[in-house]
């Protein structure tokens, strides 16, 4: 299905490219989100016209996430989980504790956006985690996750 781009989408394009992606992708993942809409040749040329509407408030939001981004790089979070005497604990850290922690502390972070590499922690610790503000913002940050009597 072709589709016109209406925000940068990882490993797609960029805000206003004309792609030819999976028509159940467009279908029911970027037209549903509003990322994209039928590349028809009204739809084409109403982007025209907001073309420079679209491309402000891009830049806007990249700016917004730049600025979080700065604040919270480097940045690092304690999250407390119960933990035997080896350091395992019971249960683990996932990318939703990190996200609700980070909420407490004041920045707007959903699930979706927090990274981990290795999956959820499962050991107490420091341990390296990325946050993705924005599709060209992606800070690291360190959990420090420590251990409460069981």
């Amino acid at each position: 299905m072709q589709i016109i781009l209406l925000e940068k989408v990882v490993n797609v394009g960029n805000l206003g490219d004309v792609v030819k992606v999976k028509d159940g992708y467009a279908r029911n993942f970027l037209i549903p989100q509003r990322m994209a809409r039928r590349a028809t040749a009204a739809a084409v040329a109403e982007f025209e016209v907001k073309r420079a509407e679209l491309e402000k408030a891009a830049a806007a939001k990249l700016a917004v996430s730049q600025a979080q981004g700065e604040k919270l790089s480097g940045m690092t979070v304690t999250i407390a989980q119960k933990a035997g005497v080896d350091g395992r604990l019971f249960g683990s850290v996932t990318n939703f504790d990190i996200a609700e922690a980070l909420t407490k502390q004041g920045f707007a972070v959903e699930k979706a956006q927090v990274r981990m590499p290795v999956g959820p922690l499962k050991t107490t610790g420091e341990h390296a985690v990325a946050v993705a503000l924005h599709t060209d913002v992606v800070v690291e940050i360190t959990i420090a996750v420590v251990g409460e009597a069981a």
